[in-house]
């Protein structure tokens, strides 16, 4: 089963829709650091979703946790540049709806 950890508001919905695909989602409360996506289980996630863009710096260290994992970046703001090399994907949820999304990435 794919394993996505979702992280910052999901006013957007993805981490429903990811769920009704047959996504275990995780939702990761608060600020992501090392620690909480430890906990939330980073190490083995297929997916990591962030919807609040000024938590960019959790990419980084997602990515340092698990060099595999797919970094999708489900945001109306644009990803900062230090950041953006390290998304693998950037959608704005005003352009595809959270289905859609969930849908493809499942």
């Amino acid at each position: 089963m794919m394993k996505a950890l979702v992280t910052g508001p999901d006013d957007g919905g993805i981490g429903d829709a990811l769920d009704a695909e047959g996504v275990e989602t995780i939702r990761v409360e608060g600020v992501a650091t090392a620690a909480s996506l430890d906990v939330a289980g980073i190490a083995d996630a297929d997916l990591f979703v962030l919807t609040d863009v000024a938590d960019a710096t959790a990419i980084s260290i997602a990515k340092e946790a698990n060099p595999d994992v797919k970094v999708v970046v489900y945001s109306r703001e644009s990803l900062p540049e230090f950041a953006r090399g390290q998304a693998d994907l950037a959608v704005d949820p005003e352009l595809l709806g959270p289905d859609v999304v969930a849908e493809e990435l499942a």
